[in-house]
């Protein structure tokens, strides 16, 4: 097992701590800088069945991990339909993964434009032109207008389009999941209750 450097404690193997966002602040980047690990992100399908995804992660405040979308697009349409969702973050360098489920919420628009600003020019500029109709373009067409909206905007900062969404996901069930080498691997798992407590419970890894 490898063990990035810094986090030689921030396994599930020690002492668990009595709040798990406060292991997930070990395991996640909290500055918002720039965007994190991509993630899974399922929901539930306005049909019923689950409906999964690879997104970014774009920042984890302590409370909340927070990720962003076309509002027009699938996902958006299924979280306002069913505001629940899991992601599921891996590491292999590191054999580790992190299970959260919750509730999902918009953020600020104040969030969502600080999450745009974070972004490389490339996803910004994705967010603005990757619709409906450019999906469904040739090749050649797609290059075109790609090329297209880079001319008539030039090289100046970009300002998130109106379709530009984040959301941010609660969490009332954690698990972190830690591989080995040398020995079994480990899972720990968090409910949130009630009172707002947490319940643990070591499982088979």
């Amino acid at each position: 097992m490898t063990v990035l450097p810094g986090e030689a404690a921030a396994t599930v193997d020690g002492p668990p701590p009595a709040d798990p966002l406060v292991l997930a602040a070990a395991w996640l980047p909290v500055d918002g800088s720039a965007p994190g690990p991509t993630m899974t992100l399922s929901t539930i399908g306005l049909d019923g069945y689950p409906s999964a995804r690879t997104v970014l992660l774009s920042r984890f405040d302590g409370r909340r991990l927070h990720f962003h979308t076309d509002t027009r697009s699938r996902k958006a349409a299924e979280l306002a339909a069913v505001p629940r969702a899991s992601v599921t973050i891996v590491w292999p360098e590191a054999a580790r993964q992190l299970v959260v489920t919750g509730d999902v919420a918009p953020v600020t628009d104040r969030e969502a434009r600080l999450a745009y600003a974070a972004r490389t020019r490339y996803l910004q500029v994705l967010a603005w032109v990757n619709d409906a109709d450019l999906a469904g373009a040739t090749a050649v067409l797609r290059r075109e207008r790609w090329t297209a909206f880079g001319e008539e905007r030039g090289d100046g900062p970009l300002e998130p389009p109106t379709t530009w969404g984040g959301y941010a996901l609660t969490p009332l069930r954690l698990l972190f999941w830690q591989g080995a080498t040398d020995g079994p691997s480990n899972r720990l798992a968090y409910e949130r209750a009630a009172d707002g407590g947490w319940r643990r419970e070591a499982w088979p890894g």
